[in-house]
């Protein structure tokens, strides 16, 4: 979503920082380069002016630290007003009312409201371990009941049974009644959308608030739609009122211009993302890390965050086990390559790695892109149970089957053996003997450089993702910041442990993480 912002902002503000003063026309020139760079990105006008007014008031009155080039400090400046443009401190979805708390779901047709209900539902379900009732108020479009009832039944959600001739309001109304009797915590309202704004949905909004008084009343909206989206919350709040936006289509090639103005211009935080079409793609809103990752500094704290969600303790336990033996065949890769996908592949992990932002167009040229670990998924899996676990009998005409069979051809089945090998290597060197093996010496000497004695402990000296606070983890990331791991192109020094709990260094499936990545020529 922010990419093209990132790539520019990045390059205006490496040639700030690579600068030993500035003058008072260098910062203007450079903020006339990012205020350009924000319109071409969608951002309201207003917006942007107020922004680059606040960032020029600072910078150049700015008391600069002798141990702080100038440039480094003008970085910081626009750092802290992306934050304070995005809402300051991230708020979640208020829960704090009488059982059952009401979610009233409200927004154009077509923006994802059915799919993000159900996403809330599952988020509260799972990680709040609420009891959550949805209930569809959409009487118009054809299916919508039965679409929220089919997102039920995949998700293990209760929904409300539908009777067939029932107004908006009367289904509101029973939905609210069934919670109390059913003992839910939480229950959401899918409400019904239109093309466009008009006063009959407007109408049915109030009525429908009236009815169930709704603790939050959630806009969703498509961030693709730009600034459209920006006049539609601002209606909707103005007529209905609303407690705060849910942003879809996140993981799309939008300019993120909406996501930047929203705050700004309807003073309404934004408290969800969508980042994917899963049921478990659906992110809290933080403006730290977003900003963080605006500006290429990565974001570690959310992507710890997503390896807990995503990494089966078991498995990590088992891998360990035959780490300590030096032990790692065909299986436990495809393993690796599967954990990477749930994480959001390359780009998803790249994009939140501090100084990796800039890797991704590189690795796509040598063709190293998600497409690569779909093929070598696909290959692993034409393979028979004993080659899987001795890839060393894999001969020409066994290859030449398992090629046929997973429509690659030789040079792709020898480039996945090689990658093979060399991760085996490397698992070797981390299950090694010797204070309890290489990966927990790094992962031990790391927690103590951060102050964080006890994260050294996990699973084959991997941290506990399991026990870990998140303000523990805001706290890690901001040491990371001040000890030069999270500046633009700063890289990640000294993280030798790679991805908590995947059992792998550096990135794993990638021979070896970066320097070194198969297939990319090396710097000479």
């Amino acid at each position: 979503m922010f990419e093209n912002l990132q790539d520019r902002l990045g390059s205006i503000l490496n040639g700030l920082t690579g600068r030993g003063a500035l003058s008072e026309s260098d910062v203007s020139a450079a903020l006339r380069e990012v205020r350009r760079a924000l319109l071409e990105a969608d951002v309201a006008l207003d917006v942007v002016r107020a922004f680059t007014d606040r960032v020029r008031e600072k910078a150049v009155g700015a008391e600069i630290l002798k141990s702080i080039k100038p440039g480094q400090m003008v970085v910081k400046i626009v750092h802290d007003e992306l934050i304070e443009m995005l809402g300051g401190e991230g708020v979640g979805v208020d829960l704090h009312a009488a059982a059952p708390v009401v979610i009233m779901m409200v927004g154009l047709q077509g923006s994802g409201k059915t799919t993000t209900s159900a996403k809330i539902a599952h988020r509260l379900t799972t990680r709040e371990k609420k009891k959550v009732l949805m209930a569809s108020l959409d009487t118009r479009r054809p299916a919508a009941q039965e679409q929220l009832r089919q997102l039920g039944v995949q998700a293990s959600i209760d929904t409300l049974p539908v009777i067939t001739g029932q107004s908006p309001t009367d289904i509101a109304a029973r939905a609210v009644q069934a919670a109390k009797l059913g003992g839910h915590d939480v229950v959401i309202l899918d409400t019904a959308g239109r093309t466009h704004i008009d006063e009959p949905l407007m109408v049915e909004m109030a009525d429908i608030k009236k009815k169930s008084n709704p603790h939050e009343i959630l806009l969703v909206a498509d961030s693709l739609t730009g600034q459209d989206a920006v006049n539609l919350a601002r209606n909707f709040d103005e007529r209905v009122g609303i407690t705060g936006l849910v942003l879809t289509r996140m993981d799309g090639d939008g300019r993120g211009g909406a996501a930047l103005s929203m705050r700004a211009v309807t003073g309404k935080p934004i408290k969800l993302i969508g980042v994917g079409e899963r049921m478990g793609e659906l992110e809290e809103f933080h403006p730290r890390r977003i900003a963080d990752r605006i500006l290429g500094m990565g974001d570690i704290v959310s992507l710890v965050e997503r390896a807990a969600e995503n990494i089966d303790a078991e498995k990590a336990a088992a891998m360990a086990a035959k780490m300590a033996k030096g032990k790692f065949d065909l299986n436990d890769l495809a393993d690796q390559l599967r954990q990477m996908q749930k994480m959001g592949g390359m780009g998803g992990i790249m994009s939140m790695m501090p100084g990796m932002a800039g890797m991704k167009d590189k690795m796509a040229s040598a063709g190293l892109n998600d497409s690569l670990f779909g093929r070598q998924l696909a290959i692993i899996g034409s393979m028979t149970k004993a080659e899987r676990a001795n890839p060393d009998m894999l001969k020409h005409s066994r290859k030449k089957r398992i090629a046929a069979g997973s429509g690659t051809d030789a040079s792709d089945i020898n480039k996945l053996l090689k990658m093979h090998r060399q991760m085996a290597d490397m698992m070797k060197m981390m299950g090694g003997k010797g204070k309890g093996g290489m990966m927990k010496q790094m992962m031990g000497g790391l927690a103590g450089k951060m102050g964080l004695g006890g994260l050294g402990g996990g699973v084959g000296g991997m941290p506990d993702l399991s026990n870990i606070d998140p303000k523990q983890l805001e706290a890690l990331q901001k040491q990371a910041e001040a000890a030069g791991l999270g500046k633009p192109g700063g890289g990640m020094p000294g993280l030798g442990g790679g991805l908590p709990g995947l059992g792998g260094a550096k990135l794993p499936g990638l021979g070896g993480g970066f320097p070194g990545l198969p297939g990319l020529p090396k710097k000479k």
